[in-house]
């Protein structure tokens, strides 16, 4: 658990970065640009740092947790980037939030030591996967973010805050949608084409839990994409099935792990 298997300086970044998101979250109407700037880089620094120590540490160790703690990481790379492209995007706040959580979750549940690495592609092949998490998750606060305007525009309601174009915020959700389906796409047929090859003989592709919600989530957005195409798909319809299609993948990987790792506790 949480001091058994974290070092302390992996102890003390996460404690860190879960701090400076804290701020973030909390205070961040209060500070400048300059300082929230500064913030935000200091919490994503300390958040690398303690994610480092999970993956690189002894034993190395991964689960459901820092899962969500690199998922919500990489929300935020691409967040820090996009807002300098586009300083109407109003999402810090929640961002932070959930970096603060999967800090603290990662704390709690470090995850289970890794197995023997069969293949020098298997990490490579991870990390398609785990990039293409993150892709869809931005594309989720981003179709939040439209549902949000969109609601705004049908009551009328007052906006302390500019917001970004709704046409952008649609085109912006769909283009991380096209990016994660195409990075999904590339992680299954990998894993179905080089299973043995990236985890060793004997350790061809099987429907488990992982791998069948993970089929699901792609037809799911597949079916996104084709409807977007050919029907004129858009609004708070895509939305819902961007929301089906994140929810399955989200039971994929870090489902299974979570029942792994919580309930059943193999570790």
């Amino acid at each position: 658990m949480i001091l058994a298997s974290t070092a302390w300086w992996g102890l003390a970044t996460a404690a860190g970065a879960a701090a400076a998101y804290a701020v973030l979250a909390l205070a961040s109407r209060h500070l400048s640009p300059v300082s929230l700037r500064g913030v935000l880089l200091a919490a994503w620094l300390l958040h690398a740092l303690a994610l480092a120590e999970g993956l690189l540490g002894q034993p190395p160790r991964f689960g459901f947790a820092p899962a969500l703690s690199m998922i919500v990481w990489l929300m935020l790379t691409v967040y820090a980037i996009e807002s300098r492209l586009f300083p109407q995007l109003q999402a810090h706040w929640a961002l932070a939030g959930l970096g603060s959580l999967t800090v603290l979750l990662s704390l709690v549940f470090p995850g289970t030591s890794y197995p023997v690495i069969a293949s020098p592609w298997l990490p490579l092949h991870w990390a398609l996967g785990i990039a293409s998490y993150g892709l869809f998750a931005v594309a989720v606060v981003h179709g939040w973010l439209m549902n949000r305007s969109e609601r705004a525009i049908r009551t009328a309601a007052p906006s302390e805050e500019p917001g970004m174009p709704l046409l952008t915020l649609e085109r912006l959700t769909f283009r991380f949608v096209e990016a994660g389906f195409v990075l999904l796409s590339a992680t299954l047929l990998v894993g179905w084409l080089f299973a043995e090859t990236l985890y060793g003989p004997g350790s061809a592709w099987k429907w488990t839990h992982k791998n069948v919600f993970s089929v699901l989530a792609w037809f799911t957005f597949a079916g996104l994409l084709a409807g977007r195409a050919r029907l004129g798909w858009r609004g708070r319809k895509a939305v819902r099935v961007l929301y089906l299609g994140s929810g399955l993948l989200l039971l994929g990987y870090i489902g299974s792990s979570f029942v792994l790792e919580v309930i059943l506790r193999r570790t």
